[in-house]
């Protein structure tokens, strides 16, 4: 009895690590699959000052590497936004018509329909968090959206009007997908954007998209041979380094804190033990004058603890896949909220086999570890059992 309660409390241990990991990792595949939605596969800036010209960039060599299936001229700048009475301070996107080729901006739509231009006239896309401080609508065909843009040439005015430029345009459509994004973006067209900051052909970044199957790292490498040391190229995770450095961190933060708790339900194994070893003490004695020598009989009850570890591991490991795969396929554990309020109705579960290898390592260590000190206690006063 006493060795079974020692088992459940490993499998429970094992069971919540693997469930914890798996939601874990649920959660990192949404946002990543959020920001992939925005994210180019590669973008390239350029490392000294803010935007650069592309009269004198290699545009066409890159474009003719194999995989690249798409390049979109991005110029983006801080925008003051106009709408009736209301005022919000943005980042307004002027992008280059393929960019609906290098982005997923247009999967993540929750209103309008994704339009740069309709009937040859400019339009923004938007973030829901602009929408909602700005408080349009997309069916408000009257009042449209002012832009105001810093004038390049600085100069020093009494009037603040004069200090600006700005135009109007309509929105088409508003998307959702991560409130730093929601609250900050606006994408409008490329030519629109130039025209109010006095651009050519200048852009502060161009972004790639990758014909699938192709390896990104190797077309990274590629382009930074292209371009030189002058620019910085960088992938999908490049770009949002430190979101997921936390992420990382987060995870196996609470995994160490797991573990904690999975150690303290270890100790039932040294209770188990000793128990064990004080129950058997005449057993001890009689293999022990059957010839068995300490080392032996030290074995026999390592091995007892090291089956309570090995058996809670693989049941939590079973029990844990188990209830990480019915929540994944039936989603029973719903989020709350109401209907919409969240872009997933259900916790997210993905299994990785890492983190079951990783598990049952970890729980066969902390079982040797827990076995081994009882085991050590056994002296020569159990050897000789007196009757």
């Amino acid at each position: 009895m006493i060795s079974g309660i020692s088992v459940a409390g490993v499998t429970v241990g094992t069971m919540a690590l693997i469930i914890v990991l798996s939601v874990f990792n649920g959660f990192e595949s949404l946002i990543v699959s959020l920001f992939n939605s925005f994210n180019p596969d590669l973008i390239i800036t350029v490392k000294k000052g803010k935007t650069f010209d592309l009269t004198t960039f290699p545009l066409s060599d890159i474009k003719k590497l194999p995989g690249v299936y798409a390049v979109t001229e991005v110029v983006e700048e801080n925008a003051l936004l106009k709408y009736r009475n209301n005022q919000y301070l943005a980042t307004i996107k002027g992008v280059s018509q393929d960019y609906e080729k290098t982005s997923g901006l247009d999967t993540m739509l929750i209103e309008g329909s994704f339009n740069l231009y309709e009937y040859n006239q400019p339009r923004m896309i938007m973030g829901a968090g602009i929408a909602y401080y700005l408080n349009a609508s997309l069916q408000d065909q009257l009042y449209p959206i002012t832009v105001y843009l810093p004038r390049r040439e600085g100069a020093v005015t009494m009037s603040p009007e004069q200090a600006f430029n700005s135009k109007n345009l309509f929105p088409s459509a508003v998307f959702s997908i991560q409130q730093d994004f929601d609250s900050k973006y606006a994408i409008v067209p490329l030519d629109f954007v130039r025209e109010l900051m006095n651009y050519q052909n200048e852009v502060t970044s161009l972004e790639l998209k990758i014909t699938e199957g192709y390896p990104v790292e190797d077309i990274k490498t590629k382009i930074k041979s292209i371009v030189g040391t002058s620019f910085e190229v960088k992938n999908r995770f490049e770009q949002q380094a430190l979101l997921y450095k936390v992420m990382k961190s987060e995870k196996w933060a609470i995994f160490f804190i797991l573990t904690f708790i999975l150690i303290i339900a270890a100790f039932n194994v040294i209770s188990s033990l000793t128990m064990l070893i004080l129950d058997k003490k005449q057993d001890i004695a009689i293999l022990h004058s059957m010839g068995a020598n300490t080392q032996l009989i030290k074995k026999i009850f390592l091995l007892e603890g090291m089956l309570i570890s090995i058996g809670g591991a693989i049941l939590g490991l079973v029990f844990g896949g188990l209830v990480s795969w019915i929540q994944q396929k039936f989603e029973i554990i719903r989020l709350g909220g109401g209907s919409g309020a969240f872009v997933i109705t259900a916790y997210p579960v993905e299994l990785q086999i890492f983190d079951f290898l990783i598990v049952f390592f970890t729980v066969i260590v902390i079982g040797w570890i827990v076995a081994w000190y009882p085991v050590h206690q056994i002296s020569k006063k159990y050897l000789l059992y007196q009757y």
